[in-house]
């Protein structure tokens, strides 16, 4: 397994956010957490280092609480590709979405157990009695018995679901109860996406949340922000700020590279568009090609001068989402059968994933260029691009599915689409809050202020703590 470096962060920054009883509050559980685990290690495994919402808020909070002083390593699978094929499918099951179709059973499971035994025993040695571990996704399932075995506390932490079950759930959550039934703890985004069979005394709910001080959230001038996205080629016009630099996580300065080859299809955007934008994984289930076909539906009676921007990693960077290429090339087909014109108005950009750091601050520089950003998922767990966008102070318009629903109170903090298939509802959408800028920026206020109550890592940490005190007492 890879281990991950995981740079302790002061809090400074962080508290300054903060009234004080929550810093109070904070510093008070972080305490009580040194005191649960009496120098023990808390162990976190994902499939991957990069690429997706999990990655990303490991990053932060693994920081935060390494800041106050709380022993945390961060383990990323070998990443076989054989259990990435069939834990994609799971994936795309416990969305209640057919995905590739193919089989689970028997054979499948012993491919995850075979995929894994090396990982497992590789943790296992490092592990020792009173540790806590926490396995993120289906891809972990199989590592749980072997590390009870070993006398650590095991909580399963799943970041995706389904509101209504349905036969394709089902056949998930049967395929992974042998796999991950003994462990001590489960964690879920919402309660809906629990499957029955889970215990509600070893289960919690806790919403993930971003880190404001990071890459990605961290303030951009204009001027920064049109710097990073002219010199990268993702945006036609002069550079005004010759000075590139970005702050990485580990507080080092970065610097901006030029990239030819991020815009794969429509060219740069020009100097005085005003965007729609959505970024996300090349995913089926976040529906980039949905959003596509809806914004060219709705191009006669928008704004001449508002584009579309669909903007996500990398594929051949994200180990563990095989559909990624497949999903792109269809939203390149998909632009090419476009007329000329509106040709003119979609860009189709890859993001650069061979730098964390870099590719964090140009989503962040894309976002504060939105003049909307949209998150139109099929189904979605909870959508991190949604929180990082109503922080910006950006108009939301989002799917009334899972995790939106949480995040985003209809016509107050943001847009809901009531039918995520319903395109020319997102076409009407985008229409009334361009239409109407003083709403949008009123409404845009009241999502950040939503996202500072409730959607820090101070509260994403208590929440945690909770469930260990249980844990370990």
């Amino acid at each position: 397994m890879q281990e991950i470096d995981v740079v302790p962060m002061k809090l400074d920054q962080l508290y300054a956010l903060l009234p004080a009883e929550r810093v109070a509050q904070f510093e008070e559980r972080a305490a009580v957490a040194r005191s649960l685990l009496h120098g023990g290690v808390v162990w976190n495994v994902s499939a991957t280092a990069h690429g997706g919402g999990v990655a990303e808020m490991l990053q932060t909070l693994l920081s935060y609480v390494r800041g106050v002083g709380v022993d945390t390593r961060w383990l990323v699978l070998t990443g076989a590709p054989e259990l990435f094929t069939v834990t994609k499918r799971v994936h795309n099951l416990l969305h209640g979405e057919p995905g590739d179709g193919g089989p689970l059973g028997p054979a499948e499971l012993a491919t995850v157990l075979a995929a894994l035994a090396d990982d497992v025993e590789d943790l296992a040695a490092r592990v020792s009695p009173g540790d806590v571990v926490l396995l993120h996704d289906p891809q972990t399932a199989g590592m749980v018995d072997r590390l009870r075995a070993r006398g650590v506390a095991v909580v399963w932490r799943c970041h995706v679901g389904r509101d209504t079950p349905n036969g394709l759930t089902d056949r998930a959550w049967e395929f992974l109860r042998p796999l991950l039934q003994a462990a001590d703890g489960f964690v879920f985004s919402r309660e809906a996406y629990a499957p029955d069979w889970c215990r509600t005394d070893r289960m919690r709910v806790i919403a993930p949340s971003i880190d404001p001080l990071s890459a990605k959230n961290r303030p951009l001038s204009a001027a920064e922000v049109q710097a990073a996205l002219v010199h990268t080629g993702l945006v036609a016009g002069p550079n005004t700020l010759p000075d590139l630099h970005y702050v990485r996580r580990d507080g080092a300065a970065g610097t901006v590279r030029r990239h030819r080859d991020l815009v794969t299809d429509g060219g740069p955007v020009p100097a005085g568009a005003r965007l729609v934008v959505q970024v996300s994984r090349w995913d089926r289930l976040k529906d980039m090609a949905g959003v596509l076909r809806g914004f060219v539906g709705a191009l006669g009676t928008l704004p001449g001068d508002v584009h579309l921007v669909l903007a996500g990693p990398d594929p051949s960077y994200v180990s563990d989402d095989p559909e990624g290429a497949v999903v792109l090339q269809e939203c390149r087909d998909l632009w090419r059968g476009l007329a000329p014109a509106e040709r003119l108005r979609v860009h189709l950009v890859r993001l650069p994933m061979d730098s964390v750091d870099e590719n964090a601050h140009l989503v962040n520089a894309l976002q504060r260029r939105a003049t909307v950003i949209v998150q139109k998922s099929l189904v979605e767990g909870f959508g991190l691009t949604v929180t990082e966008a109503m922080w910006k102070e950006r108009p939301v318009v989002a799917s009334a599915v899972g995790g939106l629903l949480d995040q985003i109170e209809d016509g107050r903090t943001g847009w809901l689409l009531p039918d995520p298939t319903d395109l020319a509802g997102l076409g009407a959408t985008l229409g009334t809050v361009l239409g109407d800028p003083v709403r949008a920026a009123a409404v845009a206020a009241a999502g950040r202020a939503s996202v500072h109550e409730n959607y820090l890592g101070d509260r994403h940490l208590e929440a945690y703590v909770d469930l260990f005190g249980r844990l370990l007492r």
